[in-house]
This record gives structure tokens, C-alpha cells and sequence, in this order.
């Protein structure tokens, strides 16, 4: 029997034949239209305990559905604006917890750095059940990232996909410096295309030459994304999502979009 083929838009019937086993529900209150720095009021889905007044609930059904790919990025960097300004919005975590037990409805992926200096929900001041993230040592992708991706996107409704380097990264120092360490030699062998094509003095510390291979790292993971994942391309040729780099400074909090 020929596979099936998953390059085009997944029918409805399928999404709700995979709902339960997302743990997907119908959820009560959208965050359509309410940003995080505009708590709303009381509200819960399927009988959940209430979020708290003048706390963000987490997304919802109503709310991934209604944010487009350009607005799902508006609101990390709004996210990350708070953060450096040190007024993170106001979450009850506990109520978080028990508003998505039943499912979960992240309006991004965000594909980081293990770097302990860049926790990603921290950084762009998200809350439980708000993005997916996964870290990797230099933010480099392989085919379980890519299933991880596609199934943030196609299957669970993410809108946003999201490459996030920083400055001063471990990992491209290792790339720059030829290191080699049992399995860390083939993670850092990823990032070698990046040194090559940056110009200037290969030097773990000349800080500029070392961010500017982080960020075109960057920039060469989201064309492996576009290259190795017809599912993600797809999706977003047909602006169902947005594939975006961006770069961290760990000396200042700031996130550039890229």
C-alpha cells in the first residue's frame, strides 16, 4: 500500500481522529484580542478551576485558532519587551496547570539552545501551555526536531516556528575551535557550514565573529527546516505558519527577530 500523502493540509476529520490522543479538548475562554499585559477576567475550560482575576489564562482553542502567524510573533515580542523591562504579566501557575490538563493549544514552537543563560518561556515571558520548546546545544535541528516541529504545526495548530540563537554560544565556540568529544563531535560538525561561510579571525574570542556565526547558524537551520520538512515548507507557502530566525544577548535580555 503506497504512504499516505502529508504534504497538503490535514483534513478536519483527521485533527479530531488525533485530538484525544493530543489530549485536545474544547476549551471555554479565548485570548483573541487580549494580550498578556491586558489580563482578562475569570475563566476556565471544560470546568477547569478558574484563572484567577488579573491573572493571563494560557491559550485556548478559541485563541490558537484566532492568532495568525504574524500576530503569534508580535506576541513573543511583546513577551520579551516585558522581560527586559523586568514587568513580566501576571500568571497563577497552579491555575495554569489545572486549566490545561486537558489539553494544549501553544500558538509557537521555538527551537532554542540549551544554554542555561536562555530559558525560552522566561525570555519571551510565555506561561504553561503557551508554546512548545525544545533545546538542543546550538540550536541545531535533526529529524526528530523536524517530526517535533511538524507535529507542533500540523497536528497540535501552532502558527509560529521559531530558530532562536544567542550570543556567546558554547556550541558554535566548539564548531569554531574544532572540537571534538564523543557525540558532541557530530552536534558541533552541524554549525561547520556557518564558520566557513562568516569572514573573520576565527577566535572563540573575537565575540563578533563568534555571534556572527551563531546567527548565520541561525539562518542555516531555518533553510535545513525549508529543505528537510516538506510538511513545515507547505504549511508555510500557504501562510499557515511563519518560520523565523532570532538572536539572544545574553548581556542584555534583548531578542532580535532576524
Amino acid at each position: 500500500m503506497p504512504a499516505a500523502d502529508t504534504s497538503g493540509p490535514l483534513p478536519a476529520t483527521s485533527r479530531r481522529a488525533f485530538g484525544p490522543h493530543l489530549g485536545l479538548s474544547a476549551a471555554g475562554f479565548a485570548l483573541a484580542g487580549c494580550s498578556a499585559s491586558e489580563p482578562s477576567a475569570d475563566a476556565a475550560p471544560d470546568g477547569a478551576a478558574p484563572v484567577g482575576q488579573g491573572f493571563v489564562p494560557p491559550q485556548d482553542a478559541g485563541s490558537q485558532a484566532a492568532i495568525t502567524p504574524d500576530a503569534a510573533l508580535t506576541v513573543l515580542a511583546d513577551g520579551n519587551a516585558r522581560f527586559v523591562a523586568g514587568t513580566p504579566a501576571r500568571r497563577d501557575y497552579s491555575a495554569q496547570i489545572r486549566a490545561t490538563a486537558a489539553g494544549q493549544y501553544p500558538f509557537a514552537v521555538v527551537l532554542g539552545c540549551i544554554d542555561s543563560r536562555v530559558p525560552i518561556e522566561t525570555v519571551f515571558d510565555q506561561g504553561i501551555g503557551d508554546i512548545f520548546a525544545a533545546r538542543v546545544a546550538g540550536n541545531v535541528v535533526n529529524a526528530e526536531l523536524l517530526g517535533s516541529m511538524e507535529f507542533a504545526c500540523r497536528l497540535a495548530g501552532s502558527k509560529l516556528v521559531v530558530v532562536l540563537g544567542h550570543t556567546s554560544c558554547g556550541a558554535v565556540k566548539g564548531a569554531i575551535s574544532n572540537a571534538r568529544l564523543g557525540n558532541l563531535t557530530q552536534l558541533v560538525q552541524k554549525i561547520d557550514p556557518a564558520v566557513e561561510a562568516v569572514e573573520g579571525e576565527r577566535d572563540v574570542d573575537n565575540a563578533e565573529y563568534v555571534d556572527g556565526v551563531a546567527e548565520e547558524n541561525v539562518r542555516m537551520v531555518i533553510e535545513e527546516i525549508r529543505r528537510e520538512s516538506s510538511v513545515l515548507a507547505t504549511m508555510e507557502q500557504e501562510r499557515e505558519i511563519r518560520i523565523v530566525g532570532a538572536m539572544y544577548d545574553v548581556s542584555t535580555g534583548v531578542v532580535r527577530f532576524i
